[in-house]
């Protein structure tokens, strides 16, 4: 009985037109009169249905005293049958109040005036633009993000790019630094200039070089 009641009032909550319902009051209450309407007829039904067991056993108890086990079990199905005819009056009456209720509250109560906003509102009424401007700002705004990573990206780039000159950097002292020893320890042993006798070497090189390809290039394959 009480779940049948209920699953017509979330039946009737669904079917409410979206035309019927005030966005901006919902916004500024935070809830419609038709889910507050909603809450006071599932009360009045949770009440009704809590006091209407409790009248009936008073009902039967009291009429039922010096009547025999039959005459009490007949006086109890006569008693259940009226409270349900009593739930079904009541339930009717408080439909019908309901919806009068609704009215009111949407009407009088639950009703933003126009020169009332919310507070994320008054924002707009200080500084009111126009929609060419908004569109306008949001364009200037996605070209700065774009612009933005671009800058980022290139930043990345260069720091890639000078850490691999770093090491390149490295590597161009290691190279140094032994040519440098080398060069000490020539001038040491006393072989004379150094730049000289490195130019020797490496025609040397070269020749060697040569020697070896022409060698390989006679070699049967």
């Amino acid at each position: 009985m009480a779940t049948d009641a209920r699953g017509e009032a979330d039946e009737e909550a669904d079917n409410v037109l979206p035309s019927t319902l005030k966005l901006y009051e919902t916004q500024f209450f935070g809830f419609t009169p038709q889910t507050c309407m909603l809450r006071i007829y599932s009360a009045f039904q949770d009440c009704l249905y809590d006091i209407l067991p409790v009248v009936e056993k008073v009902c039967v108890r009291q009429l039922a005293r010096g009547e025999s086990a039959e005459s009490e079990e007949l006086l109890r199905a006569r008693a259940r049958e009226c409270s349900r005819k009593l739930q079904r009056f009541l339930d009717a009456r408080f439909k019908l109040l309901a919806e009068r209720m609704e009215a009111l509250l949407s009407e009088r109560c639950f009703s933003v005036p126009p020169a009332v906003l919310l507070p994320e509102d008054r924002l707009h009424e200080t500084y009111p633009q126009h929609i060419q401007e908004v569109l306008r700002l949001e364009s200037s705004l996605a070209d700065l993000q774009s612009a933005y990573e671009a800058e980022v990206c290139a930043r990345q780039a260069l720091l890639s790019e000078l850490e691999e000159q770093r090491e390149v950097q490295k590597q161009l002292d290691g190279i140094l630094a032994w040519v440098r020893e080398l060069q000490a320890a020539w001038v040491k042993e006393g072989n004379g200039s150094f730049h000289e006798s490195f130019q020797l070497v490496m025609e040397s090189v070269k020749k060697l070089q040569d020697a070896v390809g022409e060698v390989c290039n006679k070699t049967p394959q």
